[in-house]
């Protein structure tokens, strides 16, 4: 392995160990009432606390470190003028460059009183995830990861997003390849390598899959209003298999 691609990996693995422990911060942080500027402000302080700095305000015309979204809301959200209520299900998607390396990962959860049908729905996505990551191993390809995605997700009767997609990080926020949540056959002739990083996530709904933009430029909602979910890891693969940097 070169001596660059050592640092980068080194830098990921230390930003990636930072981003975890943000990520569950702000998890137990985000309760009952509190507003979406609240936890934006929290995950600049933690952010700022461990040296780092954010990712996502690197992105031309956005300005917060987290994107945040309740409900029927997808990905992109302005963390402003909403709280949370009893009920509702919270992503939080949030990123901090280490050594000029990007980071990147998502978690949903639900807050309050839900019921069985919204837990089951999340540890669907849970699992969807984990497989798809045990597919990250040098010599697969996207395809192989989209289908250990997907399969879950479909068989429980979940809308699968095909308008976004996963993507490469790492000296850039959003890199090659794209890593969709639905299986393409042509993505089986992208293949992976040791010592790429990528942040592969999972979009889908209770209905349909879906998307449009809202009126602030930036957030997607499901067009019909259904519940959302999405969880995301930065994973770096390597000789031993997919390893998790951001858990």
């Amino acid at each position: 392995m070169s001596k660059n691609l050592n640092y980068k990996i080194d830098s990921m693995r230390e930003g990636g160990k930072i981003l975890g422990i943000i990520k569950k911060q702000l998890v137990e942080f985000s309760v009952l009432g509190t507003t979406f500027e609240a936890i934006e402000a929290e995950a600049q302080k933690l952010i700022k606390k461990s040296g780092r700095t954010p990712s996502f305000s690197t992105v031309p015309g956005y300005h917060w470190a987290t994107c945040i979204m309740k409900n029927d809301e997808v990905c992109h959200g302005v963390p402003k003028n909403k709280k949370i209520n009893d009920g509702d299900v919270i992503t939080i998607d949030v990123g901090l460059i280490n050594n000029n390396y990007h980071l990147d990962t998502t978690i949903t959860f639900a807050v309050g009183n839900v019921d069985q049908k919204i837990m089951d729905f999340l540890n669907v996505g849970k699992k969807s995830l984990k497989n798809a990551i045990e597919k990250a191993r040098i010599g697969n390809s996207v395809y192989d990861i989209s289908r250990a995605m997907e399969k879950p997700l479909a068989r429980s009767g979940y809308g699968v997003v095909f308008q976004l997609t996963g993507h490469g990080v790492g000296e850039e926020l959003h890199m090659n390849p794209a890593i969709p949540c639905v299986a393409n056959k042509s993505d089986q002739n992208v293949k992976l390598h040791e010592g790429q990083t990528i942040a592969i996530e999972n979009m889908y709904t209770m209905g349909s899959p879906v998307l449009e933009e809202s009126s602030d430029g930036w957030t997607y909602k499901t067009i019909d209003g259904s519940i959302s979910g999405m969880f995301e890891e930065t994973v770096l693969i390597t000789q031993n298999g997919p390893e998790i940097l951001t858990k």
